[in-house]
């Protein structure tokens, strides 16, 4: 089973969501967060900060993470397992730099969130901006 990390980076009552590739095999075409695959020598918070890194050019403050869920997803024939974690603070502004991966980044409010590609990571974003908001 695929290990994944995604990190919800939370500035302003907002999440920053990058939008999928029409030719992604996993999760084609929707707006989620970013992240991926962690590699067999890291563990999640490492590969958070490299996957964060490359995909967005921001640089993670490791004591502002906080774990938000841990789930199965994807396909019955090929489940991942999907960590998710809460990103509070982070040096660099986010850029899309990795457009093999996104074709586009945003920052959504609670009332502008797109469907989400999984629905228990959604649900504790949404609680963690609630939270965040004091």
């Amino acid at each position: 089973m695929h290990k994944v990390v995604v990190g919800a980076l939370i500035r302003d009552d907002r999440v920053l969501l990058v939008h999928r590739r029409p030719d992604k095999r996993a999760y084609p075409d929707v707006w989620d967060l970013p992240g991926g695959v962690i590699e067999a020598d890291e563990s999640e918070l490492g590969a958070l900060t490299r996957e964060l890194h490359e995909e967005l050019g921001v640089r993670i403050a490791t004591d502002s993470t906080s774990h938000l869920c841990r789930v199965t997803a994807g396909p019955a024939e090929e489940p991942a397992l999907l960590s998710a974690w809460l990103v509070r603070d982070w040096q660099g502004t986010p850029e899309n730099i990795a457009p093999e991966e996104h074709d586009g980044i945003g920052w959504f409010g609670l009332d502008e969130l797109p469907a989400p590609a999984h629905e228990l990571v959604r649900a504790a974003v949404v609680d963690a901006i609630r939270s965040y908001r004091g």
